[in-house]
């Protein structure tokens, strides 16, 4: 009997063993999983993948979402954009609210994943679904309710703050310029740390005990432990939390719309409320073809701030490891 070539022996395995060797086998053999998959494929074809594909279409053109005939305008709605001083000033604060929101939320996630993630602490389990009840709070209802909480009237915040003495007079939060879009910015954070915090929790339980017990045997404290141990084991995960948290961050139209609506003197007016106003507003006429202009615009911008971040720290932690490498050797 003639020697077979490794190949032919692989191949002649498949055959005996009765696996699929062609893709319309294999697709024959998963068909059941693509038909419980279709339905969820069927949805986010008709309410995520055509309006994203609609939304470009009518970014060029001049249509107010009323009419049947849609007016081809080019990249003129760009144009404007780009021009359009109430469009910066909602995108510069937009990425003001992110700018300070982000960070706060991911420190005191990491703080309380840190002290949550001690298993010699009592009822942790506890305290990390009291954390995490604001996550699955409906915005819209949390949003009604601070306003409740921040009213300058009878608002319960108010009066604790007059009763400890930290003020003279009740502060208006939601209604002071200078103030409302930074009140939203803590709600924000309160709303969604538990989120981060979960992040955190399944990237420390990543890092291997022993290292921890080898650590306490030389000696080392715990901000040593934490700071040669623990934060270069999660860096990796870091990468991913940070970006999901600043993407998140952007995405606040419910709870800035159920808190201000935008206002007062539109100091609350993010991206997305303004691309809301100008495509559904009632108190002028609809501007659906500028409003995707501006939506696409925001969303291209976005997406070359992510790009730029994943590159800035993967750069980071090259540099990192080389000087690693270089002090090893």
């Amino acid at each position: 009997m003639a020697m077979l070539r490794p190949a032919e022996r692989l191949a002649g395995a498949d055959r005996t063993s009765g696996s699929p060797t062609t893709l319309r086998e294999r697709l024959w053999n998963s068909r059941w999983c693509y038909v419980f998959m279709l339905p969820s494929l069927v949805l986010g074809a008709l309410f995520t993948l055509y309006p994203m594909i609609s939304s470009w279409y009518i970014s060029f053109t001049d249509w107010s979402g009323l009419e049947s005939d849609k007016r081809f305008v080019g990249v003129e709605n760009y144009r404007e954009a780009v021009g359009d001083a109430a469009f910066w000033s909602a995108f510069g604060r937009t990425f003001a609210f992110t700018a300070v929101a982000v960070p706060v939320m991911l420190i005191l996630a990491l703080f309380a994943a840190l002290v949550l993630n001690d298993a010699s602490l009592r009822m942790r389990a506890v305290f990390r679904t009291m954390f995490f009840l604001p996550v699955v709070t409906t915005t819209a209802i949390v949003g009604v309710v601070m306003s409740l909480i921040m009213n300058p009237f009878d608002g319960p915040l108010n009066a604790v703050l007059l009763d400890l003495g930290l003020i003279d007079r009740p502060v208006d939060f939601l209604g002071d310029p200078d103030l409302a879009l930074w009140s939203v910015a803590g709600v924000f954070v309160w709303k969604w740390m538990g989120m981060s915090m979960i992040y955190w929790l399944v990237a420390l339980q990543t890092v291997p005990q022993e290292l921890y017990e080898a650590a306490r045997v030389d000696g080392c404290t715990r901000r040593q432990t934490h700071r040669h141990i623990t934060v270069p084991m999660i860096t990796p995960f870091a990468v991913v939390i940070i970006l999901i948290t600043f993407v998140g961050a952007l995405q606040t139209f419910p709870l800035v719309q159920s808190m201000t609506q935008g206002g007062p003197a539109f100091a609350t007016e993010l991206v997305e409320l303004y691309i809301y106003r100008l495509a559904f507003a009632a108190d002028f006429t609809p501007r659906l073809g500028y409003a995707s202009a501006v939506a696409v615009f925001f969303g291209i911008t976005v997406l070359i701030f992510t790009l730029a971040q994943v590159w800035g720290v993967r750069r980071a932690g090259a540099m990192q490891s080389d000087v690693k490498e270089v002090n090893r050797r």
